[in-house]
């Protein structure tokens, strides 16, 4: 007989909260047996499950509740979690031990609070409807961009980072966007003085309106807005929205009425175990007052979270001890990043400054009394520096001789944080709370790969700002143990992009089937190698990329010659060399907009960009414009894109050299040459640099002997500065030069890698850049000279090839057997234009149809 064993009862165990920290306490219970134990209930507020609000702006760009989700649709299901979305709590009965919702009651045997916080208004007579807009939920997204319906201007009261993101969301609704600040200077908890003026500088130039040290005391109808802000010193503002993001507060109402210690400035009181006192409650995250300090960052929330989570299984933890709040972030396109003491408030810290007026660029570093170690940073404008300086302060790594040189210009003498120089315990991912030691256990355990050690240890997949650092840490320990770092291109090539340049070149081969079948493995390639290839072969012999053996290894972007937009169609970028057109040809690009009804704008490059063409109307289009003379602008290609200049001497009372000559010779010259990355240049007429060349992978400045060459610079997710190259060129030895530098550039870069991370990868830095292209140390010169001008002398409009060809015209159909239009595309009509309908308005799309008719 078989002995009867009872099932194991299981606890109740509810949490109160759905964000980003009650979710992860789940994913943490999940993964360390917790189910077990426990029948988990979770309530959140909200119709979504948990999202991603790190990543919340997004919501404007085009993302979806769904595609910021944490985790899939089934996952609380799938592991016996009961979730009760849309549901708030009530109440909770501490004598009953129950939680209290419309619903009814459930009683608990433990209860998490992870409620989060709540954006705080300040109480202004008048802030009511669309004057008392807050910036925290989708919900309140949704609200925002309805009131932006038919708006001009809208004001964010706050300064801080919520507050810029908020500004940063208007200006994506198309908004003219103006940030209050009671402050005197933004972001005021993790900027100094200096850092603030750097960062209101670059905002400013972005065209955000920034009012520092204004306290607004009513609002009131405006007279050309639809609201006047009146601030205590007597000045106003008028707009036609405003959205509070000023500062947040812990959400303990429920802890506050079910009688739990509360702290003096909010939040429920907790001790090192996260228990509050009720030994069956606990509180993680924004909800959470920790020996009186809330800590308002997700990584924070996300320790108490794992740390709870083991607890409650009985598993070993470690007592919670605070968290480092340091931060690295992009507002409206501006790195920021702030660490440990920022403010050099330590007694007889010291700092170090690094202050560019030019770029409104700052860094500071602090020092301890001693000076030997890091206790805080700012950085504004350049977050390439945070890394480094961020373990030197958690790991407390002795500073080198001269600290002053961890916040210097690259290329100025800063040295370098290699991967063995970290501890075991510096903490490589702070959202997930990753050490090197975590990852060498990985490699220990026999982990090769990247993406397996990401999903092991969930390492970048927070808001990912490790990404390079775990990478570079990955490979390292990997080499360490005598294991062979793969860098093959993908699994049908075991050489590197470099590599295959060199066959490519050494071997004349001229096409991928020939490549594949002598160096390969496989029969068709794949996503990674076929661009790739197909980019090697138009740099070195630049066939046509509509030819047929090239088009089926490109993206979509360069089967199509156009850039796919979001709702499915294409741009018309064609080329405006220097920026310099016609009055004949500005009306054919007017004429053609309008008789395609195109969405038309000017761009940074000096273009002119034409939205919303189907892929069945891009030939018609493009007969049309090269009839009138235009080129294809290669918009759509890891290619030279732009030359961009100023007028020069031509016009301007400073300008010393024709920059627009110089940079039609030089947009003449290189256009169409395909690299491992997309190429910008721009060329100046004096140093007063009206054409941002020092941002450019190619940099020219007019000087009164001749021109200044600069390279490796670039604008993007991570700006960089370019580098002074040559000084005082004549035309011919800047042509030579710039020749040199690109085929050199073509022929040594990684896929995918831009001037400025190619050059930061070379040995030796920019002299031993310097001694190869202008000395010829590799004696390399005119082999790269005459290899850019097989590309030259092989030029042809792409678009031109394809218009002429009815074979190469057959792929422009939406339908293989019918000449109808994609149904799935939908427009609406805004400021005189029409633009792709969003996710949201899909409501909207049979009244924008009816008006557009």
């Amino acid at each position: 007989m078989n002995a009867f064993v009872a099932p194991i009862k299981k606890e109740t165990l509810i949490i109160i909260g759905n964000g980003m920290v009650g979710h992860d306490c789940i994913e943490q219970l999940v993964e360390q047996g917790a189910l077990a134990h426990y029948q988990v209930h979770v309530f959140g507020e909200e119709r979504q499950r948990a999202y991603d609000r790190v990543h919340l702006s997004e919501y404007f760009g085009g993302r979806d509740a769904e595609s910021l989700a944490l985790c899939a649709a089934d996952y609380y299901s799938e592991h016996g979690v009961q979730a009760h979305l849309h549901e708030s709590v009530l109440e909770i009965d501490r004598e009953q031990q129950q939680v209290v919702t419309a619903n009814g009651r459930l009683a608990y045997d433990k209860l998490i609070l992870a409620t989060g916080s709540y954006p705080f208004v300040p109480p202004i007579p008048g802030a009511e409807g669309n004057s008392r807009l807050v910036y925290r939920t989708l919900d309140d997204l949704d609200a925002i961009r309805v009131a932006a319906s038919g708006a001009r201007r809208g004001v964010v009261v706050g300064g801080g980072l919520l507050g810029l993101e908020a500004a940063n969301a208007l200006t994506s609704l198309g908004l003219e966007a103006h940030v209050v600040e009671f402050a005197p200077r933004l972001m005021p908890v993790q900027l100094d003085d200096d850092g603030g003026a750097a960062l209101k500088a670059r905002i400013e130039a972005l065209g955000v309106g920034v009012h520092l040290s204004r306290a607004t005391s009513e609002i009131v109808a405006g007279d050309d807005y639809a609201y006047r802000m009146n601030f205590a010193d007597g000045e106003s503002l008028e707009t036609d929205l405003i959205v509070f993001s000023a500062g947040i507060r812990p959400q303990d109402t429920l802890a506050r009425s079910a009688g739990l210690a509360v702290a003096e400035r909010g939040g429920v009181v907790i001790d090192d175990g996260f228990c509050t006192n009720d030994p069956a409650i606990f509180a993680i995250g924004e909800c959470a007052s920790w020996q009186g300090r809330v800590f308002g960052l997700v990584a924070p929330g996300y320790s108490m979270a794992r740390n709870l989570a083991a607890s409650l299984v009985g598993r070993p933890h470690e007592a919670f001890s605070g968290a480092d709040m340091s931060t690295k972030l992009k507002l409206l396109g501006v790195d920021v990043g702030s660490i440990g003491d920022a403010h050099g408030a330590t007694e007889g810290s010291r700092s170090y400054r690094y202050i560019d007026d030019v770029t409104n660029s700052y860094r500071r570093l602090v020092v301890s009394a001693d000076g030997k170690r890091v206790i805080g940073a700012v950085l504004v404008g350049d977050n390439s520096y945070y890394d480094t300086l961020l373990q030197y302060a958690l790991n407390g790594i002795k500073l080198p001789a001269d600290p002053a040189s961890l916040i210097l210009p690259v290329g100025e003498g800063a040295p370098t944080l290699g991967a063995d120089a970290l501890p075991d315990t510096a903490t490589i991912c702070s959202c997930h709370n990753v050490s090197k030691g975590a990852v060498c256990c990985q490699v220990d355990a026999g982990c090769t790969d990247l993406g397996e050690l990401k999903a092991n240890t969930k390492a970048a997949t927070g808001c990912g700002g490790c990404a390079a650092l775990l990478k570079q840490v990955f490979e390292h320990e990997l080499s360490a143990r005598g294991v062979e770092v793969d860098k093959s291109l993908c699994e049908h090539f075991a050489h590197t992009r470099q590599e295959l340049y060199g066959i490519v070149r050494v071997e004349g081969i001229e096409s991928f089937e020939e490549l594949l079948s002598k160096h390969g493995r496989g029969h068709h390639g794949c996503d990674i190698c076929k661009p790739a290839v197909g980019s090697i072969l138009a740099s070195c012999w630049n066939q046509p990329i509509t030819d047929p053996g090239l088009i089926p290894l490109q993206d979509t972007n360069d089967t199509f010659m156009a850039n796919m937009q979001k709702n499915g169609t294409y741009s018309i970028v064609p080329r405006i060399a220097g920026g310099e057109i016609t009055p004949e040809k500005l009306i054919v690009l007017g004429q053609v907009a309008k008789k395609y009804d195109l969405y038309t704008k000017i761009t940074g490059g000096q273009r002119i960009d034409l939205f919303g063409a189907e892929l069945h109307e891009l030939p018609d289009i493009w007969a049309e414009l090269i009839e009138a003379g235009f080129e294809t602008g290669h918009a759509y290609g890891k290619s030279l894109r732009t030359v961009k200049s100023c007028v020069g001497s031509t016009w301007c009372r400073y300008g010393v050299q024709d920059s627009v000559g110089m940079a039609l010779t030089l947009e003449d010259r290189y256009k169409g040459l395909r690299s491992p990355h997309k190429i910008k240049f721009a060329v100046s007429g004096c140093t007063r640099e009206c054409a941002e060349a020092q941002s450019k992978d190619v940099g020219v400045i007019a000087t009164e002997k001749g021109w200044n060459l600069y390279v490796a610079g670039n604008g993007g997710m991570r700006p960089r500065h370019a580098e002074l190259f040559g000084t005082d060129l004549d035309d011919a030895t800047l042509i030579k030069y710039i020749d040199r530098f690109l085929m050199f550039y073509v022929r040594t870069a990684d896929r995918l890698q831009r001037t400025s991370v190619w050059r930061e990868s070379l040995e030796g830095g920019l002299e031993y850049l310097q001694d190869v292209i202008i000395n010829d140390s590799l004696g390399l010169g005119a082999e790269l000279e005459s290899q850019m001008q097989l590309v030259i002398d092989r030029y042809e409009c792409e678009w031109a090839n394809a218009i002429s060809d009815p074979e190469k015209l057959k792929r422009f159909r939406t339908f293989v057997n019918d000449e109808r239009n994609d149904p799935d595309i939908h427009f609406v009509r805004e400021r005189g234009q029409r633009r792709p309908v969003k996710a949201s308005e899909l409501h909207l799309i049979p009244v924008a149809e009816e008006a557009a008719q």
